[in-house]
């Protein structure tokens, strides 16, 4: 299988090519830079330099292929944000979806493969919900959920099979967010928010990457959550990494001062309880995550970590 994948440089995608080639797959990633094309073809990928809002630019760079992934994004990483911020990860989401998607038509491509949020269908109540239920998009998810249209159109327009797989918050030892969260919590900086019984569902990036690389071999259209076994509550998981990380509670905020602190967009984000499932997509794709838990999955960061914050 021949695979064009956008995003190749982050988090997931290292590890995307990684898991395909190891499976015997050709992957040509799409980068920007020199250092970009030395980190893939260490991983084993061919590079290719292309605009990612450019389809006839990027045809070029993925001619021949079976599956397009597009696993591109720009979430900012600074603690408070505003709407500005977030413009080039619209962007991406969609004109870059657009271009990606006109590319996987025009090279003939099988599969097209979009990385979604759970948290466009994510009820304000915190009730659970499931790929079947409404949606409900704010201000920093509606993009998300525009390219999730985007991507369906394209298919139906072109012939290929769309895979949109909506995934809950990344965690790893290599990744800015979490990396941040140790060292906050290490200096008692994280505290909980509000009572910390909100319910958070998290998602291993080794767990992300083998569920992208499950859905391209099955190369079949569906929309699907990806989340790992058991969502948990914020005070728990926030209690549990401070004390791994041999240090002490948290402290508790209320909501007012978090927001007055951090902004409105991140104190809303944490406060909010995330309830779904990845019960579809394990049983249609025969997928299980490697690390069910947070706490399975968390023992693998602090042990790359060697036990502390880095």
């Amino acid at each position: 299988m021949n695979v064009f994948l956008a995003g190749a440089t982050g988090v997931m995608g290292r590890r995307l090519i990684a898991q395909l080639v190891a499976r015997g797959h050709v992957v040509t990633a799409l980068v920007r830079s020199r250092d970009g094309e030395r980190s893939v073809t260490a991983l084993g990928a061919q590079a290719r330099y292309a605009d990612l809002f450019d389809a006839n630019n990027l045809v070029h760079a993925a001619k021949g292929a079976d599956v397009v992934i597009h696993a591109a994004t720009a979430i900012p990483t600074k603690p408070r944000t505003a709407l500005e911020d977030w413009k080039l990860n619209d962007r991406i989401r969609r004109e870059g979806t657009a271009a990606l998607a006109r590319c996987a038509g025009q090279v003939g491509a099988r599969t097209f493969l979009f990385q979604s949020i759970v948290w466009v269908a994510n009820p304000p109540d915190g009730s659970p919900f499931d790929e079947q239920s409404p949606t409900y998009p704010d201000n920093i998810t509606q993009s998300a959920l525009d390219g999730e249209g985007i991507a369906q159109e394209m298919a139906e327009l072109h012939g290929f099979d769309a895979a949109v797989l909506r995934c809950g918050t990344f965690y790893g030892a290599d990744a800015a967010h979490t990396r941040g969260m140790a060292q906050a919590l290490a200096r008692r900086k994280m505290p909980i928010i509000g009572s910390g019984k909100n319910f958070w569902h998290s998602l291993h990036i080794d767990d992300a990457a083998s569920a992208f690389v499950v859905a391209a071999e099955a190369g079949r259209a569906g929309l699907w959550h990806v989340v790992d076994n058991e969502p948990v509550m914020q005070r728990e998981l926030l209690t549990t990494f401070a004390q791994t990380l041999g240090g002490k509670p948290p402290r508790r905020m209320p909501v007012w001062l978090a927001r007055w602190l951090a902004g409105s967009n991140a104190v809303d984000f944490l406060i909010r309880s995330t309830r779904t499932s990845n019960a579809r997509f394990r049983n249609d794709l025969d997928w299980n995550p490697q690390y069910p838990t947070f706490r399975q999955g968390l023992e693998q960061v602090l042990s790359e970590w060697g036990g502390k914050a880095p």
